[in-house]
């Protein structure tokens, strides 16, 4: 069995390692390629260094550029690839325009495809992830679903076949990292535990509209009265606060820069809630056992809103929604994305093919 990985971002690059481990154990030949999308392999990692991330069989270069560009070359290069090495099976992971790339090309050459994160759905319809995940979906064979809910997004558009509950390969990374969280941060700002929340924002609709920035800022600002605030600044948010005059608004607010993974998971760890539109961190909190305030209109983590765990929010609900967390007391939904195990679960499917 011959497997061919196309990774791009550094999400995808992290999942294919937490694979590749498996791969190795079962014997399954796995061929990686690096689109060139956005991500230098760098070993200062911390997952790089703890997954040891091998480099790629092949780089096909792609750099930036705009979506019909960037898909458009990895097309041309990737198929170059698939015809030399004529896998088995291509491994597609979430959705950029790297997973829509290789997914086509595969899909017209008539190699299987499987989907890793299969059958995530997110409002507006129009957004290019959205787009990227659904036309992904419906030309893999083999869909790796990390939740019952995405098994049940692909029932509704009319895929049933070859779909897997596996539950999600991150959560097998996050149990894997837990016993070396740290707490240096938590412990050098001084904070108690369960006495304050964690805050992070970049995504471009809350950072770069003025209003909405100012807003969350305001709101954050009359949460610090009853919480301390600690809010480790995107680079993105930080130009964006001083483009718009608002760091005013920061003084009563503990500012710090970004945190390193195995600090920031010990600050959430030790947090009272989580206030994020990370779509990482909503899942993170949740395996930490926190819940976190989505300051975002939809997430395709919808599981964790529907079992009343995390509550979507705007700008200017963010305080209301704090109090509704803090007077509503919610059981720990269990197992929502498996039970640690996903990899394992996708070894074997591939095995079975």
């Amino acid at each position: 069995m011959k497997v061919l990985s196309l990774v791009g971002a550094r999400p995808q690059i992290i999942k294919e390692a937490v694979l590749h481990r498996r791969f190795k154990e079962k014997g399954i030949k796995e061929v990686l390629v690096h689109s060139g999308q956005h991500y230098d392999y760098n070993m200062s990692d911390v997952f790089f260094e703890i997954l040891q991330i091998r480099k790629p069989d092949y780089n096909l270069n792609v750099g930036s550029g705009t979506h019909g560009e960037m898909t458009g070359k990895i097309m041309i290069e990737f198929e170059k690839v698939l015809l030399k090495e004529r896998p088995d099976l291509v491994l597609v992971y979430g959705d950029t325009n790297t997973t829509l790339a290789r997914a086509l090309v595969s899909a017209k050459l008539k190699i299987p495809v499987a989907h890793v994160e299969a059958g995530i759905r997110q409002k507006p319809k129009d957004m290019p992830e959205e787009i990227n995940r659904v036309v992904t979906d419906h030309v893999s064979q083999i869909l790796f679903c990390p939740s019952e809910l995405a098994v049940e997004n692909l029932r509704k558009e009319g895929i049933t076949e070859g779909v897997y509950f596996t539950g999600d390969v991150m959560y097998d990374l996050f149990l894997k990292m837990k016993p070396l969280f740290r707490y240096d941060l938590f412990r050098t700002l001084g904070l108690k535990e369960n006495g304050y929340i964690v805050c992070t924002i970049h995504r471009d609709f809350n950072t770069d509209v003025p209003e909405r920035l100012r807003e969350i800022l305001e709101q954050l600002r009359r949460l610090s009265k009853r919480y301390e605030v600690v809010f480790p600044v995107h680079p993105r948010t930080a130009k964006r606060i001083r483009e718009f005059g608002l760091a005013e608004l920061l003084n009563e607010i503990l500012v710090i820069e970004p945190a390193d993974y195995l600090n920031m998971m010990g600050l959430i760890e030790k947090s009272r809630f989580v206030i994020t539109d990370s779509g990482g961190l909503q899942k993170e909190a949740y395996w930490c056992g926190k819940r976190a305030i989505v300051v975002m209109p939809d997430t395709g983590w919808r599981e964790l809103v529907e079992a009343g765990w995390n509550v979507l929010s705007e700008p200017d609900e963010i305080t209301e929604r704090s109090e509704h967390i803090d007077d509503n007391h919610v059981s720990l939904p269990e197992n929502v994305y498996g039970e640690g195990n996903a990899s394992e679960k996708l070894a074997e499917v591939i095995l079975q093919l």
